[in-house]
């Protein structure tokens, strides 16, 4: 089949692909910024093309692939930072619809949100809206629709293991009580593929969840057996919408525009209406506790293919941000370090490579971590974000409280940009250069200060800029795995 992908630089996107390509399928990806997928194509074996196209925009004009059998729409929105969010993906939904058609698509296959209660929260009204909005085209619909996906890398993963390994004692709001249906990632890939296969599935609906009925505090409690933890959870039934949100903000890697909205979501009781699709498919539904073991299994193995935490809206970052590969030097302020390499430059990239998370920043680890909490105070994403991979990269990654920009191996050269709360706009830069057969490591920290309030930021933190950053350098040279 030719298959048309959105989302394709998403959570589920990412593990979809190569599940594709490996079942003989030719795939169009549409992906925003073409550059961000470039790796993760090169590295996909398969017949495997690139549309870019942002789906908040009409579509082109031109270049358009034709004679599309099938088109997944994975395009979510839930933690964009606009707060017309509902609009946003209503008006994505309508382009894809009008590219699709353009195509020739001969169906659509669309992963949405389990919504069927009265009282939904935006969020899931939202996903609801979008499944009406692409069934009003002439091509014929297939929803799937899920609620808490568990694997390694997904929000409601990260967030529960956040409070389960951070938390002895939770005193948690009322809405743990709720009830849901968890379903593994992995069961959810086995859905959206074998839908292909299944004629009978063509224009209808299925709601797809796990073996079990749960509430929140029973997927806490049976997170932590699975970590070997004891955990206690008190329930109190005064804490607000707005401060559970606060009390996930901080205790958790996300933000706090998409804490709230995972509150208003978790109000609300989220269980699959019964069907038969899993049993004509042949899918040998996972309980959650086996959905978290075998997450622990790929975290283990350094294997998660994909991670909320990268997509861009995750941070409100621009969507453009990754266009921005030099970085300014008009009004700019500079640390620049250059220090020669006396032994092999490659090892010295990988370490570049491997900076931040679990690695840590090469000196005054307590100051980044220090900033990190600060820049939670402030509202900003913190350092516990860390990074998908152990010395992995990929341009659009996460990288705790910054975003990366460039990963260029061949030339060494790793370029980083801040999503911390600053006046102003900062750039972090590795290059390895080479001249006459020696090595060394140039490393640039930038700041655009933004009016005074910028420059007085920068200037207070000149002493500590002083060993901060030569710090850095040197260890990053000398450091020896």
């Amino acid at each position: 089949m030719r298959i048309l992908l959105t989302g394709a630089n998403g959570y589920i996107g990412k593990r979809l692909l190569p599940i594709l390509t490996g079942h003989g399928h030719e795939v169009v990806c549409c992906v925003r910024d073409r550059k961000r997928f470039a790796a993760m194509a090169a590295s996909t074996a398969g017949d495997v093309r690139v549309l870019e196209t942002d789906f908040l925009e009409p579509p082109p004009e031109e270049g358009l692939p034709e004679g599309i059998d099938a088109a997944y729409y994975l395009v979510h929105s839930m933690s964009d930072a606009a707060e017309d969010f509902e609009a946003r993906e209503e008006r994505a939904a309508r382009n894809f619809l009008a590219l699709a058609a353009r195509c020739g698509t001969k169906r659509i296959v669309y992963l949405g949100g389990i919504a069927n209660g009265q009282n939904l929260s935006r969020h899931l009204e939202s996903r609801r809206r979008v499944e009406d909005v692409l069934r009003e085209g002439s091509i014929p619909v297939t929803a799937l629709r899920a609620g808490i996906v568990v694997g390694s890398g997904s929000a409601s993963f990260e967030i529960i293991r956040d409070l389960v390994e951070k938390l002895p004692v939770m005193v948690t709001p009322r809405w743990l009580e709720t009830r849901t249906q968890p379903v593994a990632v992995r069961n959810v890939l086995q859905f959206l593929e074998g839908v292909l296969r299944d004629p009978e599935s063509v224009g209808q609906g299925y709601d797809i969840g796990g073996p079990e009925v749960l509430t929140y505090k029973e997927m806490l409690l049976q997170f932590a057996a699975v970590r070997g933890l004891r955990r206690r959870i008190w329930i109190l039934p005064v804490l607000t919408p707005k401060l559970s949100s606060y009390w996930l903000y901080f205790v958790t890697s996300t933000s706090f525009k998409l804490a709230a909205r995972l509150v208003n979501s978790m109000k609300v009781e989220v269980v699959a209406r019964p069907n038969s699709l899993a049993r004509r498919l042949g899918i040998e539904l996972l309980t959650y506790r086996q959905a978290v073991e075998m997450a622990f299994e790929r975290i283990g193995h350094d294997d998660v293919a994909s991670s909320w935490k990268d997509s861009l809206v995750s941070s409100g970052a621009d969507s453009h941000l990754l266009a921005r590969v030099q970085v300014p030097e008009e009004g700019c302020l500079t640390d620049r370090q250059r220090i020669p390499i006396a032994g092999d430059p490659e090892a010295v990239r990988r370490n570049v490579w491997a900076i931040g998370g679990t690695r840590g920043w090469y000196w005054g680890d307590f100051l980044w971590k220090v900033r990190g909490f600060l820049d939670k105070l402030a509202g900003g994403v913190g350092l516990r974000r860390g990074r998908t991979h152990f010395d992995r990269i990929c341009p659009g990654d996460t990288l705790d409280f910054w975003r990366v920009l460039v990963a260029d191996e061949a030339s060494g050269r790793l370029l980083l940009a801040a999503e911390m709360k600053l006046p102003g706009e900062a750039w972090l830069e590795f290059r390895i250069e080479r001249d006459g057969g020696k090595a060394w490591l140039v490393q640039t920290a930038t700041f655009r200060p933004k009016g005074l309030w910028g420059r007085l930021y920068w200037s207070s933190l000149l002493p500590v800029h002083a060993f901060l950053f030569q710090g850095m350098a040197r260890n990053i040279v000398g450091f020896r795995p």
